[in-house]
């Protein structure tokens, strides 16, 4: 079997992620997708919640399996059987973060292969921050997201 892993802390999972997932579904027999916690970043959303929200997005899908996880990404893919590393790549300085990471998640486990996704270039000016910029100054975000986010609680 195929497995893949998509991970991110997904604060939310916007459009962007749904096209890079959308373009490997095909190539894998089971797709994690895997919440975890970025230090680097704030999370306005529960993980709690992210999981409810992606668990509807692709409820029916047998691809597809939601979890969460803490420590390093290549950790996770070890625990779950998966080979292969997902990683959308919306412009080039993703690339080159993501180049970097890569380098060291190859290191960590030689066993997992990092596949990098452009995404459509529809979605590659959206990104989680600007969804939740968008929502905390109240503004309209549903383009750029599947699903209704709770009513701001800024």
């Amino acid at each position: 079997m195929k497995i893949a892993v998509f991970a991110g802390s997904f604060c939310p999972f916007t459009k962007g992620h749904e096209d890079i997932l959308q373009k490997v579904m095909p190539l894998f027999d089971t797709i994690y997708i895997a919440i975890g916690h970025n230090i680097r970043k704030k999370d306005l959303f529960s993980v709690e919640e992210r999981m409810e929200w992606i668990k509807k997005l692709y409820a029916g899908n047998e691809k597809v399996r939601v979890v969460t996880y803490t420590g390093l990404t290549v950790d996770l893919c070890r625990e779950v059987g998966a080979q292969y590393l997902i990683r959308g790549i919306r412009n080039t300085a993703d690339y080159q973060a993501e180049q970097e990471m890569c380098l060291i998640n190859d290191q960590l486990n030689p066993e997992v292969r990092t596949i990098f996704v452009p995404t459509s270039p529809k979605w590659a000016a959206v990104s989680s921050s600007l969804v939740r910029e968008l929502w905390t100054l109240k503004a309209d975000y549903s383009p750029f997201i599947s699903y209704p986010l709770p009513e701001n609680r800024t």
